[in-house]
């Protein structure tokens, strides 16, 4: 894979959207179809959504398909399917034990490709929704990290968030220069339609790099519905690619010469301020 020896002047990205049920052996049938889908049109970094091995019946689901990091049936996943592809593999979130028996962290692994996971990311900013019938209380079954996480792959610095993160724009700054942000999520369809895209090309634009957006997206069995709507983001702000609803891929190239060229352009990042 180009980029071990000396930074390549492009990274091949993928998003993978699912609709993922409560069964985890079925999802990660369905994370592994699609990763070797992306992984034949020659992506090198592949992520999954935000909840990719289990969206259950009930919140509480996950607490009874959490692991101890380093050890369970999600994780070995993971990591074989990195290695068996030679990608670098983003996993979305997944439920991991927390120090509240009762909860879960939220966590984004990554695992580089001969499968040895490389970087950990715990969900800081915590979802909560009211409006009608719609409610959600993430707080309720999930403790929040704390730290702010991006890594290298193959010369190109990527920051780590996972959905609601995303309406926090102080994240990606703490992080300073990155070339790729990645937001996997599961959307609400209401907040979705009315936020989504919006705030994803504010981040592209404000942070002169490339944003990979991995929705879940489409009605789930528990009655939910995420919206989807996966998408890559140039630092200009312009969509690349992106799939509306249902399972399958979005798949494109992070320039390192469009980034630069940018920057160059409107040097924005040099003239902050505050």
């Amino acid at each position: 894979m180009p980029g071990h020896d000396s930074p390549s002047s492009a990274l091949r990205v993928a998003a993978v959207q699912m609709v993922s049920t409560p069964r985890v052996a079925d999802n990660l049938a369905t994370a592994a179809r699609l990763v070797a889908d992306a992984a034949a049109q020659g992506a090198q970094l592949v992520a999954l959504p935000e909840y990719f091995p289990i969206m259950g019946m009930q919140e509480s689901d996950k607490v009874g398909v959490r692991e101890q990091e380093g050890i369970g049936p999600i994780q070995e996943f993971l990591a074989a399917t990195a290695k068996a592809h030679g990608v670098w593999l983003i996993g979305g979130s997944m439920p991991l034990v927390a120090t509240d028996p009762a909860k879960v962290l939220n966590s984004t692994l990554v695992f580089d490709p001969q499968g040895v996971r490389v970087s950990r990311y715990d969900k800081i900013h915590l979802f909560g929704f009211r409006k009608g019938s719609e409610q959600y209380n993430e707080s309720a079954t999930i403790e929040a990290g704390r730290q702010p996480v991006a890594f290298d792959a193959a010369g190109f610095r990527v920051a780590l968030s996972i959905c609601y993160d995303l309406r926090f724009p102080e994240l990606y700054r703490a992080l300073g220069a990155c070339d790729l942000i990645v937001v996997p999520a599961a959307f609400t369809e209401t907040t979705g339609r009315a936020h989504w895209e919006i705030l994803l090309r504010a981040r592209a634009i404000e942070n002169q790099c490339y944003v990979l957006a991995i929705g879940q997206g489409g009605r789930h069995e528990n009655g939910r519905e995420t919206h989807g709507n996966s998408m890559l983001i140039d630092p200009w702000g312009t969509v690349l690619d992106r799939k509306l609803k249902g399972p399958g891929i979005v798949i494109g190239n992070v320039e390192r010469a469009c980034i630069a060229d940018t920057r160059a352009s409107l040097p924005a990042l040099q003239h902050r301020v505050l």
